[in-house]
């Protein structure tokens, strides 16, 4: 099963692809040092940048923690993914969503490889993408409706969505996702496991892997999760929801 190609186009956010990510789209605060992720060597996949300086969510995501998540966890993705096409070539031109779909026709050397490093790398190029500085606030348009039609109120959502993410043992992702039937779901996925994988599309999602929060929560996940919201841009939430199967 195959996700369709405006999909997954939304899926590694708006501005780009996951192959042949263009290193220099985005420019950071010049006043903030350059951001050292951005410049990995050319390959099947490329590091996307940060579209906004590493301070730019702060106070409630702070500078070490984006540089860290960026530019040390998204890069080994990166690598690795690299390194498994490396190994073999005749995938390398696929897409990197049907991978995941149809595990079973990865090779299995690299199979766990593709999985781990490939939904990390999809999730990543998501999640920067769908917060902003001065993001947050009440959801506008298309999804505002949808969510109140599907929760009753964005506070039920909003409960309910922290309320699966704080429930989440171990390390993994929340997700609001539209199922294969086409309904909203709020859905979480261990470790770097792509909605996708499922048939599902991810319409946004929040990381709670220790290594997105720890440093400013340590083992505070629902006070991260709730301050989380604050950086939200519903504006790229909406193009992701406008997306149509």
């Amino acid at each position: 099963m195959s996700l369709n190609r405006r999909h997954f186009i939304f899926l590694v956010g708006a501005s780009a692809g996951a192959f042949g990510l263009d290193a220099c789209a985005f420019a950071q605060n010049t006043t903030e040092k350059s951001n050292p992720g951005s410049a990995e060597q050319a390959g099947v996949i490329q590091l996307p940048p940060l579209p906004y300086a590493y301070n730019a969510l702060e106070p409630h995501i702070d500078a070490k923690t984006m540089q860290f998540h960026h530019d040390k966890h998204h890069a080994a993705y990166v690598k690795n993914l690299n390194e498994a096409f490396k190994k073999h070539p005749e995938i390398k031109n696929k897409k990197l969503e049907d991978l995941l779909v149809n595990l079973e026709t990865v090779p299995k050397d690299i199979r766990t490889k593709i999985r781990n490093n490939g939904g990390g790398h999809l999730n990543h190029s998501m999640f920067w993408q769908i917060m902003k500085p001065n993001g947050g606030g009440e959801p506008t348009g298309a999804i505002a409706s949808a969510i109140n039609q599907r929760f009753g109120s964005f506070a039920a959502f909003k409960q309910q969505f922290n309320e699966a993410g704080s429930g989440l043992f171990g390390s993994g992702w929340v997700w609001l996702i539209r199922d294969r039937s086409g309904k909203l779901q709020i859905t979480t996925t261990p470790n770097q496991d792509s909605p996708i994988a499922n048939g599902n599309y991810p319409i946004f999602g929040n990381d709670v892997w220790e290594h997105a929060y720890y440093l400013n929560y340590q083992n505070r996940r629902a006070d991260y999760l709730n301050a989380w919201w604050n950086v939200i841009n519903w504006d790229e939430v909406n193009k992701r929801f406008a997306a149509k199967a």
